[in-house]
């Protein structure tokens, strides 16, 4: 209806031109010049109507078509002031901008919801241009987790970890694979899950990226409980009746010495061989019995506790030993008001056993130096960290130091670094490791 009001303005406009026209050739043909040069002033006027009636249509079509192309939708029509045969085509126009305003304010707030959920979460996730390679967006977790601050390119990280970018360009979607990631010079277990989605023609390829450090360590500590507690039972079990056996024979074969003759020395031979038997069984009852004690800890018992109290108790404990070693321990505490939730008795273990490796790791250096430190981190965590300026740990040996039984000194046990994993992870904490060949090591404990 109302578009038929501008069907019948135009129609109206363009009769009334053809009659004037009428009117002027008839008045030509009669030589009535006067009132020939009325009407051709009356054409004139017409035919200027006449276009302005058809632009002003363009124009707003125009405005209309250019606001959609840059995709702004604020702009706005003026209905009351124009033509009552326009107005209609006006308000449409605003109808359709104020749809596409909407639709636009939906999207980008949708966006920006997903964008502050793929914040949060902790799995860094990662997209890209599958042919061309640019980065279309990369998280904070990523970014942190990578230790990257800006990626343009996929290839750009070739540069900088070239074993992850294979990894990740080679990685098919739908697959998964656990990758290890050197970060702030410690390394990092990573599953990696692709996908892949197609959008304006192009290809873009998803990767996540979730750190499972911990939960590769918690599985690894159960299955180290697990079988430490099979086999120290077996051992047990097996070489307790052999120890007590030799007992038994040494004990008939003093009681048979006065009947035998022991004139070749054979006895004695026998006496020595039961001995060392006997030595030797209960070598591996105490070295077993030792091992078992990865498996009594039980719930720590939490109490909050000042941090500087236990680097006093520590100083008190370890002073004298290093003193006299003439290794310096240097304390750093810039809160003395900094408190943990933990059991003191097995953090201090944990602590011990950390600056006695210190120790052994800065024997061989000119000017042998232990730092013990603590703080907080941005993400509200309390960190102890014990490091050193000694010959380091190698990259082949960082996989291994956490591993029971493994040591990397002829009369160490194994059992050290083991004991402290474990015992962190009770404090649904963890421990970390940074090392560099000559530099150093630092050791610290999240909490």
């Amino acid at each position: 209806m109302n578009f038929k009001k501008y069907d019948w303005s135009l129609v109206l406009r363009i009769v009334l031109l053809f009659v004037t026209l009428s009117i002027s050739a008839m008045l030509l043909s009669e030589r009535q010049f006067t009132f020939l040069i009325l009407a051709m002033v009356l054409v004139a006027f017409q035919v200027f109507d006449l276009y302005r009636f058809a632009n002003k249509s363009k124009v707003d079509f125009e405005q209309f078509v250019e606001s959609v192309h840059y995709r702004d939708f604020s702009r706005h029509f003026d209905e009351k002031n124009a033509p009552a045969a326009v107005q209609p085509m006006r308000k449409g126009f605003n109808e359709i901008n104020s749809t596409f305003k909407l639709i636009t304010k939906e999207r980008e707030t949708q966006y920006q919801y997903l964008q502050k959920i793929l914040e949060l979460v902790d799995t860094g996730i990662l997209s890209y241009d599958h042919q061309a390679g640019d980065i279309m967006w990369m998280n904070e977790p990523l970014k942190k987790l990578l230790n990257i601050p800006y990626l343009k390119s996929i290839h750009s990280l070739e540069k900088r970890d070239t074993d992850l970018y294979n990894e990740i360009t080679a990685i098919k979607p739908g697959d998964n694979k656990v990758v290890s990631i050197t970060n702030d010079k410690s390394s990092l277990k990573v599953l990696l899950s692709a996908t892949a989605f197609q959008t304006a023609g192009k290809v873009y390829k998803l990767i996540a990226f979730q750190n499972i450090n911990e939960a590769l360590d918690e599985t690894e500590s159960k299955a180290w409980q697990k079988l430490l507690s099979v086999m120290t039972h077996e051992i047990m079990n097996s070489v307790a009746p052999i120890s007590s056996l030799a007992d038994t024979l040494k004990n008939r074969l003093h009681l048979s010495l006065k009947d035998l003759n022991n004139n070749s020395g054979s006895l004695d031979d026998l006496e020595l061989g039961i001995d060392t038997i006997k030595r030797r069984s209960e070598g591996l009852l105490k070295f077993t019995e030792t091992y078992r004690n990865l498996n009594k800890i039980t719930n720590p018992d939490r109490k909050k506790v000042y941090v500087r109290d236990m680097f006093e108790n520590l100083h008190s404990l370890m002073g004298p030993t290093l003193e006299q070693k003439q290794i310096e321990l240097d304390t750093i505490l810039k809160d003395p008001d900094l408190t943990v939730e933990v059991d003191i008795n097995l953090v201090e273990q944990v602590l011990i056993n950390l600056l006695l490796n210190a120790t052994e790791a800065v024997k061989e250096v000119p000017d042998p130096r232990i730092y013990l430190s603590a703080y907080i981190t941005a993400n509200n965590k309390t960190v102890i960290k014990v490091s050193d300026n000694g010959i380091g740990i190698s990259a082949e040996l960082m996989e291994k130091i956490f591993v029971p039984f493994f040591s990397t000194r002829k009369t160490g046990s194994g059992i050290g670094l083991s004991l402290c994993k474990q015992i962190m992870m009770l404090h649904k904490g963890n421990i970390k490791v940074q090392s560099v060949v000559g530099e150093g090591t630092a050791f610290s404990l999240h909490f």
